[in-house]
């Protein structure tokens, strides 16, 4: 397979784990933290267990590692077009995709050590008294909150950032 084959098929790589990543934390926002508390709220209802024991845990193991594959495969493209070093020291010609490249690396920093271990001591998978049950969900969420807003302006400069001045491809 030669060069440019591979940069494209990484690119594929890097949407489709992107894709899922924000799919999956636009669900967390969006769905499922309104629908735990309409569930926690209902009374005559099953509450949010079903959710917390069988849905959170198989959505939180696909987010990480969709997390994880969009940061390595952009790392990879990056490498790749010989531009890591460039972009992450935003100079000027890849000043896009290096904020973007930021703002990504950001947001994986919270999804694996501050949204992903506090949501274990909440799901009930790592013993916590319920103090730091309720500091982990507020930790939790705000850490989560921040990605869902860091993600249109990350998306919008990896968008803006396919060609750079000077005709870098990325």
């Amino acid at each position: 397979m030669d060069f440019i084959n591979v940069l494209a098929f990484e690119r594929w790589l890097h949407v489709m784990f992107g894709i899922t990543w924000i799919g999956i934390l636009y669900y967390f926002n969006f769905v499922q933290v309104p629908a735990l508390a309409a569930a926690a709220a209902d009374k005559d209802g099953p509450g949010p267990a079903a959710i917390g024991k069988y849905i959170a845990p198989r959505a939180l193991l696909w987010f990480r590692w969709a997390a994880l594959g969009t940061w390595l495969t952009g790392a990879g493209l990056l490498f790749g077009l010989k531009i890591f070093g460039a972009a992450f020291m935003l100079k000027p010609e890849v000043l896009g995709i290096g904020i973007g490249a930021w703002l990504g690396t950001i947001m994986l920093f919270n999804v694996w050590v501050l949204i992903w271990p506090n949501q274990k001591k909440v799901l009930g998978m790592v013993d916590a008294t319920e103090e730091e049950k309720a500091k982990a969900k507020r930790t939790a969420f705000l850490a989560s909150r921040t990605n869902t807003l860091l993600s249109i302006p990350m998306l919008m400069f990896m968008i803006g950032s396919h060609i750079q001045p000077g005709g870098v491809f990325i």
